[in-house]
Order: C-alpha cells, then sequence, then structure tokens
C-alpha cells in the first residue's frame, strides 16, 4: 500500500464517527438562551440601572426658583446673560470665544447657530401671546423705546431683582421704580412659563420633529438651574465632572487625561481652557498614532523588554529547546 493510499484511510478514520448520537433541537436551546438572557437583562437593569432623574425643564426652573428665572430673563433682555455675549456659533460676540496661538477656529466656522438672547428668550415669546393686549402693549412699549432708554429699564429692574422678594403663588415682587414695561412683561414670561408654554415657545422651528433643544438649554444654563445641579451631581469641570456620570463615581475614567488639564495651573485658570485641552489631546493622539514611525520612541519596547516578561512562558520554552 502506497503512502498516499495510507495518508488517504488515516484522514477518512479521523472523519468518522465511532461514538453515541443524540437529539438536538438548536431552535429549542436558542430559544432557552434568549429567554434567560432576557431576564438577567431586566433584573440587572432594575436593580444597577442609570438613576432616573426627572430632566430639568424651563417650567421646573420657574417653578422652583422664580427669582432667579426673572434675574435671568432680564439679562437676556440687554444681552448681558452668558449666551447673550457667547460669541461663535451663536452670535457676535466674545464672552466665550477661545483659541489657541493662531487658531480661531469659533471665528473662522462663524455663526451656524443664530442666538438673539432678548428676542428668543423674550420678545418673540410674549408675542406669541396673542389673546393677552396688555402683554403685546408692554412689548410694543417697550420695542419702541431707544437703546437707550430699554438699557436704563433694564438695569434699574436688574438692581432692583437683588432685593426682590417671591410673592404667592411663585411671583416676584420689586420696589417701585423707573422700569418701563419690563415688570410686566417679566410677570407674563414667568406665568408662561410656569405653565409650561415657555418650553414649547422655545422648542419651535421649522421642523417636524422638535428635537432642537438648543435655545431651552442655552436660556437655562444663563440661571442658576443647571449650574446647581451639575454640581449636587458632581459634574461641573471642577469636580472632574467630564468623565463622571450621573449618580455614579468616578464614572468614565478613561476619560482622565483629557479631564486632568482641567484640573491644574495654568489650563485651570484660563479662558481657553477648552482650546488648549483639545490641541493638547490632539497633538498627544497624534504621537500616539505616529509612535511606529518616530524614530527612539518606536524603540523603547525593545529596549526596556517589558515584553519578555509577559511572554516568560515563551522565552523559557524556547531557551530550553535550544539547549
Amino acid at each position: 500500500m502506497s503512502r498516499r493510499e495510507t495518508r488517504r484511510i488515516e484522514d477518512e478514520s479521523y472523519r468518522t464517527w465511532d461514538g453515541g448520537y443524540r437529539r438536538y433541537d438548536i431552535l429549542k436551546e436558542a430559544t432557552i438562551a434568549l429567554g434567560v438572557v432576557t431576564a438577567l437583562v431586566l433584573v440587572l437593569t432594575i436593580l444597577f440601572s442609570t438613576p432616573d432623574l426627572a430632566p430639568s425643564t424651563v417650567k421646573s426652573w420657574s417653578r422652583s426658583d422664580p427669582l432667579d428665572f426673572v434675574a435671568t430673563s432680564a439679562t437676556e433682555l440687554d444681552h448681558s446673560s452668558f449666551s447673550g455675549s457667547y460669541g461663535q456659533p451663536y452670535n457676535t460676540g466674545t464672552g466665550a470665544v477661545q483659541h489657541v496661538w493662531f487658531i480661531h477656529l469659533q471665528q473662522w466656522l462663524g455663526i451656524s447657530t443664530p442666538i438673539n438672547s432678548a428676542q428668543d428668550f423674550v420678545l418673540t415669546p410674549l408675542r406669541s401671546l396673542t389673546q393677552q393686549p396688555a402683554v403685546q402693549q408692554a412689548v410694543s412699549t417697550y420695542e419702541a423705546a431707544s437703546t437707550s432708554t430699554r438699557s436704563g429699564w433694564t438695569s434699574a429692574y436688574e438692581k432692583a431683582l437683588t432685593k426682590a422678594t417671591v410673592t404667592t403663588p411663585g411671583g416676584v415682587s420689586v420696589k417701585p421704580g423707573n422700569y418701563g414695561p419690563v415688570p410686566e412683561m417679566m410677570g407674563a414670561l414667568l406665568t408662561f412659563a410656569q405653565s409650561g408654554g415657555l418650553d414649547g415657545a422655545l422648542l419651535a422651528s421649522k421642523q417636524f420633529y422638535q428635537t432642537d433643544y438648543t435655545k431651552p438649554l442655552l436660556f437655562m444654563a444663563d440661571g442658576g438651574v443647571l449650574a446647581n445641579r451639575a454640581t449636587t451631581q458632581n459634574l461641573t469641570g471642577s469636580q472632574w465632572g467630564m468623565m463622571n456620570e450621573t449618580g455614579s463615581f468616578p464614572g468614565q475614567v478613561w476619560l482622565w487625561l483629557y479631564t486632568f488639564w482641567y484640573q491644574i495651573k495654568p489650563f485651570s485658570t484660563s479662558s481657553n481652557v477648552d482650546a488648549l485641552a483639545m490641541a493638547i489631546m490632539i497633538v498627544l493622539s497624534t504621537a500616539l498614532v505616529l509612535i511606529p514611525f518616530i524614530p527612539g520612541l518606536r524603540d523603547i519596547p525593545r529596549r526596556i523588554p517589558i515584553y519578555k516578561l509577559i511572554w516568560r512562558d515563551h522565552y523559557r520554552t524556547q531557551s530550553t529547546n535550544d539547549v
């Protein structure tokens, strides 16, 4: 018998099963496995799911802290709020414009989401209250006044708010003064917000699905509601917030390197911290990708043979075979 025939017979013997056979229903097994996994997912979801916290809304904010809501709305009128002077991509302000050296990315990209704080957060929502003639008259009076007059009214009202009192049910009262129609406007806006109507007005857009929450988020961010909630949940920048999760510590630890730059000087005190942190991470990430091409850096694993410790069993076997 030739070697080829012998090998063929041996191969056939390996392919032949001489053991027993048992009926196997793969669909039944798959169904049972799916059921077990589904049950485990449901149980673990109930036990270890992310806390189901109620979302912050303009309605809840205006009801829980009407004074902060009115004070924030007044700053929207004179564009002194954070979003009112933010800069690109919302407006031409400079309040939050950052750059790194000669790279002015925000200014280069320009205004992609136009935001006029006075119009978008106060005047346009009030104009939608067409069934309230007194409100429409107050808005018309405000808009017809000169810029200096409007500024005087708003500034005086903002100063008066520092000594304002919250009345029942959820109103704001200030001492008499030369505020023009601003108190009437703020009172109407507060009532509108507490009814939940302002949330819908700020979401109104040309899209069929109202999924753009830019305006209500910017409005609330100008006040204290989001900042206070972030502090409570350990989500602020000084609390390593970028790597935290709501109700969980320490959260996404793989983000520690990015968040690290926000905790040390000069970055922690710089107004350009976001741009600087991003630039540093781009440089570090690029260096990581280019390690195989950087002389000296690519030779570190060979000069520091940690791999021999990791693969010690392989090298021990190799040395034994060499002997």
